[in-house]
């Protein structure tokens, strides 16, 4: 079987890892736009590198009358634990040789003032029940905060009231150095073929009923046939989706943000004072990409305090697109769903307009409210971070992420964003298991499946708290990941 893959960012790298560790005879060949793996969202600063186990993240415990609901982030915390097995196995499997050149430890933290130290200290109560939060600690003094994250308290006056949560083991991801580690194994180790500079502008079906991928490939056209196709590109998968004929595209389109940083860069010993990253409450409007933190980064043996992001509205798809990329991906059908959005969206519309005007000056100051003195502390610099473009289906705009898969099972997609590359390769998986099913009839396939998952059902680590409890524990030493204590 030939499977073709467009984007060699974590998704696309991830599914043809997964497919050919456990079908070796696959033809995989995987075509990307830029010069190397990784290199568009899935790149360092452009996302913020947060492992997603909903430790901090309030957007993912949503409040309903007063009532916490923790569903979403139990899935979240799950479907992390699946993909810190999958790269232990890469590290067993000497795939990657050293965890620390992608995953480093960080205390993940919340931090609230009023009015929302009710709301925090009512998710702590709910969320440290469970035994994947079982070590979250909450805290309102102000010396033990101050321990855990020195660099938002430093300065902060002492009678200002705040509440935050810690864990401990959380994670600072690259997501771009595990990408092209990934990629290299893929390419030397597993026969994958990879094409960069290779942009492909339009799927469609062949007579015989293979897939036609045309593309220019160092600006000369050039022609590829497929099987199967998996088009993990991003927003630039909404383009292609709406050129390849499929019945579900009209139902899709895509509103994307952008976003910036403040980086910092900062010592070895100074990233020692602040080994964390913590996560603060969004702006009333605010999509849940514009949570602020402040976010200690370890990129290439580096350390670096990066803080926002700064959202912003601009009309581009992917890195080196342009709006007229953007523009021709709109179809008729699109636009009343388009025209919903900005209606029944005004104030985010509204707020990522403002945020787009924002100056380095605003950006200091909201650094500033955040954790007082540290705008002076380090020498800040605006950075521009990834695009995202967000799901509008049926013209309802969604904040998740959705596998889009062809009837005939030829044709698979994900759209959408966060949490994206920290749940890759449980969605990967997923979207493999729906796409090419034959693989999962192999014998061979199954065991070579509980080598690389010992489990995979995010149902039974989520009520199965002895079994989660020894993988993770088990994932979090090849990881080198400690519980203090333990």
């Amino acid at each position: 079987m030939n499977v073709i893959i467009i984007g060699a960012g974590i998704m696309g790298t991830t599914f043809a890892t997964l497919a050919k560790e456990m079908a070796p005879d696959l033809d995989i060949t995987i075509l990307e736009r830029l010069g190397s793996a990784g290199a568009g969202n899935s790149s360092a600063f452009w996302n913020a590198g947060t492992g997603h186990e909903a430790n901090c993240e309030l957007n993912y415990t949503p409040v309903d009358e007063e009532v916490i609901s923790v569903e979403k982030a139990l899935k979240i915390h799950a479907q992390f634990n699946v993909a810190k097995q999958f790269w232990a196995y890469l590290i067993r499997k000497g795939a990657i040789k050293d965890p620390k050149t992608f995953i480093n430890q960080t205390k993940h933290c919340t931090i609230v003032s009023e009015p929302a130290i009710e709301e925090l200290r009512l998710r702590f109560k709910e969320m440290s029940a469970h035994h994947f939060f079982e070590h979250m600690r909450y805290s309102e003094d102000f010396d033990e905060i101050k321990s855990w994250i020195p660099y938002t308290m430093e300065e902060r006056p002492r009678h200002e009231k705040m509440a935050a949560t810690v864990i401990e083991t959380g994670t600072d991801v690259n997501f771009g150095a595990l990408t092209e580690r990934m990629a290299a194994h893929a390419a030397q180790k597993l026969g994958v073929q990879i094409e960069y500079g290779t942009h492909v502008k339009r799927v469609h079906r062949s007579p015989t009923g293979r897939w036609l991928i045309e593309a220019r490939k160092n600006g000369a056209p050039v022609q590829h046939r497929a099987d199967v196709l998996f088009v993990g590109a991003g927003g630039g998968a909404f383009p292609l989706l709406k050129k390849s004929h499929l019945p579900f595209r009209s139902r899709f389109a895509g509103f994307p943000v952008g976003g910036r940083f403040l980086r910092a860069e900062i010592s070895e010993e100074q990233a020692k004072d602040y080994r964390a990253k913590t996560y603060g409450k969004a702006k009333v409007g605010a999509p849940p990409m514009s949570v602020p933190h402040l976010d200690l980064r370890v990129v290439d043996g580096r350390h670096y305090l990066l803080f926002g992001p700064f959202a912003s509205f601009k009309p581009v798809l992917e890195k080196g697109r342009g709006f007229f990329d953007y523009l021709s991906s709109i179809r008729l059908h699109d636009i009343p769903g388009l025209l919903n959005v900005a209606l029944e969206h005004f104030p985010l519309v509204k707020y990522l307009v403002s945020e787009t005007f924002k100056g380095e000056k605003s950006m200091l100051e909201e650094l500033e409210s955040f954790a007082p003195g540290l705008s002076k502390k380090f020498d800040w610099k605006p950075i521009e971070a990834g695009q995202r473009v967000q799901i509008i289906k049926d013209g309802d705009l969604q904040m998740g992420t959705e596998i889009l898969v062809s009837s005939d099972k030829t044709y698979g997609t994900l759209l959408g964003a966060s949490p994206g590359a920290s749940v890759s390769p449980e969605v990967m998986l997923r979207c493999l298991e729906q796409l090419i099913p034959s693989i999962f009839s192999n014998e061979d396939a199954q065991k070579k499946k509980r080598e690389i998952f010992p489990e995979d059902d995010l149902n039974t680590l989520i009520r199965d708290p002895d079994r989660y409890r020894k993988i993770r524990d088990e994932v979090n030493r090849q990881l080198g990941i400690v519980q203090s204590g333990a």
